[in-house]
């Protein structure tokens, strides 16, 4: 036990850093899904609509479950609700017919528009914690640990 206790509180630099980072993130993260939940929003649909804006307002399947880190069987899952509520549509593809797009709505991009603005500011808000010259180095070295 003596050991373990001595494992978990005596953190070398490298795990020290990982375990602020985590928690910073979990903060940041909660601060948005609190906005959503006040608004009776599901962030994580949220997050699959600009996804697809992100791509120009049409997006493949699987390319989508690659952005937000789910396998392709569990899109099509998480991709239901959001058509069932008209926020997105599904196509098959212009080229290649076997394949199908997904498309957000002019009711997708609507709700969009509605709530992402404060929530961006609510986000802002928390960062402003950090000047620009941290924000921008804050940048630099996530870039460099997301393409190490």
């Amino acid at each position: 036990m003596k050991d373990l206790q001595e494992y978990v509180h005596e953190l070398p630099l490298h795990s020290l850093a990982f375990f602020a980072l985590v928690e910073a993130t979990a903060n940041l993260v909660d601060v948005s899904e609190k906005y959503w939940q006040s608004k009776g929003v599901n962030g994580a649909r949220i997050r699959i609509l600009v996804e697809i804006m992100k791509e120009g307002g049409t997006i493949l399947p699987s390319m989508l479950a690659k952005k937000i880190g789910v396998t392709k069987p569990n899109i099509s899952l998480l991709l239901i609700p959001l058509e069932n509520e008209g926020l997105i549509v599904r196509a098959s593809h212009p080229k290649d017919g076997r394949k199908t797009v997904i498309s957000i709505t002019s009711e997708g991009q609507s709700l969009l528009l509605k709530f992402l603005p404060e929530n961006r500011q609510k986000i802002s808000e928390k960062m402003s914690a950090l000047s620009d010259q941290e924000l921008n180095q804050l940048l630099v070295l996530l870039n460099k640990l997301k393409n190490k």
